[in-house]
């Protein structure tokens, strides 16, 4: 079985508490790109499942890797057949992008229908919000407004189809620890639920991401690639998430030039 795990960019994103459990609560727009990573997931003889890695070197132990953490998840519940799964890594770490999260809810897809577990998405949400904080998003993978950890989810009428989504990232990453240091939380200052009652070009004072004001100060690199964005006619640019990948959204014919070849670039076609 082939599937192709896609990205997620967050549009706008408020952190609004410090939990007593040591998390924040948050308030975002998480909506689906078409940058996807490539997994292939089949039943193998024996009982010991197999992973392979190429593209983006995943440095981690395999028994950590979202991916195989989702089959243990299940099997622990299912009898699950030993699998053989080659994992073609493209969606850049560190970035905000939600790479990890989206191959483990992919993976849990997979399995899903692959030994016909008759899961339901509800279901499948509960298992994926164990993997990770918007690993449930990608169950449904359409677009939202999710609060608390970011697990809590309401869709939304929201369709980006008439711009073109550019993201851009920096050879930098950026860690959650190193995202958060110093972010002060607080009510957030626009209802991002109201989104679709805005163009696009009324964004750029309102919608916007609070890891900016941490994360600017240790990369400027990444600051700078916003402004980049908006030079070359951006109608509204941001980090996404908590990571180091800026988004810029601009109109469909916007030819957009080639200043970013020490980057990692991705863009929808027109």
């Amino acid at each position: 079985m082939l599937l192709y795990p896609n990205a997620k960019i967050n549009i706008g994103l408020f952190v609004t508490e410090k939990r007593s459990d040591g998390f924040h609560n948050l308030e975002t727009i998480f909506y689906p790109v078409g940058l996807t990573d490539i997994l292939e997931v089949n039943p193998v003889n024996g009982k010991t499942c197999q992973f392979m890695n190429t593209g983006i070197s995943i440095d981690c132990k395999e028994e950590d890797n979202l991916v195989m953490r989702a089959y243990h998840l299940l099997a622990a519940d299912y009898e699950l057949p030993a699998v053989q799964v080659h994992l073609h890594k493209i969606i850049p770490f560190g970035a905000g992008l939600g790479g990890g999260s989206s191959d483990a809810a992919f993976m849990l897809k997979a399995l899903n229908e692959l030994f016909e577990l008759h899961m339901s998405d509800p279901v499948l949400e509960s298992y994926a919000a164990r993997l990770g904080s918007d690993c449930a998003f990608f169950i449904k993978n359409r677009p939202v407004f999710a609060y608390g950890k970011g697990e809590l989810l309401e869709e939304i009428p929201l369709s980006l189809d008439d711009y073109r989504i550019v993201i851009i990232k920096p050879l930098c990453g950026v860690s959650t620890p190193e995202a958060y240091a110093g972010i002060k939380p607080a009510p957030a200052s626009f209802d991002l639920r109201n989104l679709n009652t805005y163009t696009v070009d009324k964004w750029k004072e309102t919608v916007v991401n609070n890891f900016e004001t941490t994360v600017f100060v240790c990369h400027p690199e990444i600051e700078t690639i916003k402004n980049r964005l908006y030079e070359q006619g951006a109608i509204w640019a941001s980090m996404t998430g908590s990571g180091s990948a800026v988004v810029g959204m601009f109109r469909k014919e916007t030819d957009i030039i080639g200043e970013f070849s020490d980057c990692f670039v991705w863009s929808e076609e027109k």
